[in-house]
């Protein structure tokens, strides 16, 4: 079964998990829906397994995604860093990997650190919080 919603406003949370699922899906403003036969055509596209995404939730998606981007405050040395924590190297490991120091790396990781505001709690360990920043930006 297809499933298009018709919507008033661009509903980002909704319209992604809807979209997530794959094919026969659509989301259109109603705005949008003002050619009779450009909406039919729509539904068809849906029944036969395509999607429909509208050009408005398309537009905030691409803005969302540089918008929100946590990684584009740091540096390319910070992002090469933060990329060797992702494979589990720690400090020691980076500093040989990247030819700096220990005290070089541990200036780096607490800068990516205060850049992603992971601030420090008993409760989190924020060397994984930003690995997993990191991974779920790419």
């Amino acid at each position: 079964m297809g499933i298009l919603v018709l919507s008033a406003y661009v509903e980002m949370e909704h319209a992604m998990e809807l979209l997530s699922s794959g094919q026969r899906t659509g989301y259109l403003l109603k705005s949008r829906v003002t050619n009779v036969e450009e909406f039919i055509e729509t539904v068809e596209r849906i029944s036969r397994g395509g999607s429909v995404v509208d050009p408005g939730l398309v537009q905030e998606l691409v803005a969302a995604r540089r918008v929100d981007d946590p990684l584009d405050e740091l540096t390319p040395r910070e992002r090469e860093v933060l990329a060797l924590m992702a494979e589990g190297r720690s400090n020691a490991g980076i500093a040989r990997r990247l030819w700096v120091t220990g005290g070089t790396v541990e200036k780096h990781v607490h800068s990516i650190l205060a850049k992603l505001r992971l601030p420090e709690t008993d409760d989190d360990h924020r060397r994984v919080l930003a690995v997993v920043t990191f991974l779920e930006a790419r």
